[in-house]
């Protein structure tokens, strides 16, 4: 295989193409803002019943050598998902951080995050009752799409103020060039999509953004 180019020109495509898992899909290419574009899985993660068993099939068979107690995943793509991995795992609850408060919380802990996809900054909210089942326990923390580790990150700093562990970080895709820390487990790549100005800052006339295989 060649390499992986992580950054592409934007050239007006609809869709990008996936095969992972043994399935083949369309991901539309959808508009970020600033120069930029995103394959979205949101239609996979959100209803794609094929896609999301064989998809948590396989991330709970790689991170079972982790160990975890539990799988922490962020709201709201990868609840479905998160469920599955952890049913596979034969546990049985999982955490599904918010990212607003809730009428219903009678107590949270707060972390700031920013990613790509969004605007503003957003606020992860961790219940009490969610962190006093974590504390103690060791974590999979659990995501779609890793793309900056923003959000990673964001869930990381959560389960260790806690008193959690942070054993694997576990994802389907790689987005982007920006994650480069070999402490991600991930199954395929995503590549964003940028306008031709902005691709040749990404670029800079050196390979960047492109990761080899053989």
């Amino acid at each position: 295989m060649g390499g992986v180019e992580l950054v592409r020109v934007y050239g007006g495509q609809l869709f990008h193409e996936v095969e992972v898992f043994g399935l083949r899909r369309s991901l539309p290419i959808v508009p970020i803002g600033f120069g930029l574009w995103i394959a979205s899985d949101a239609g996979l993660v959100l209803g794609d019943v094929e896609f999301i068993g064989k998809a948590s099939h396989e991330v709970a068979r790689v991170v079972r050598q982790y160990d975890p107690d539990v799988i922490v995943t962020a709201e709201a793509k990868a609840i479905a998902m998160a469920y599955e991995v952890a049913k596979n795992l034969g546990h049985g609850r999982f955490v599904a951080v918010r990212k607003s408060v809730k009428g219903y919380m009678r107590g949270y802990i707060t972390e700031n995050v920013k990613s790509i996809t969004t605007r503003k900054p957003q606020t992860l909210v961790l219940t009490n009752e969610d962190a006093e089942f974590i504390r103690g326990r060791r974590v999979c923390l659990f995501d779609d799409v890793v793309s900056t580790g923003s959000t990673m990150g964001a869930l990381e700093r959560l389960v260790n103020r806690v008193g959690g562990e942070v054993v694997c970080k576990a994802c389907i895709w790689r987005e982007g060039p920006w994650y480069t820390s070999n402490d991600l487990v991930f199954f395929d790549y995503l590549p964003i999509y940028v306008s031709r100005e902005l691709y040749s800052r990404f670029i800079g006339g050196s390979p960047i953004g492109v990761v080899g295989g053989e």
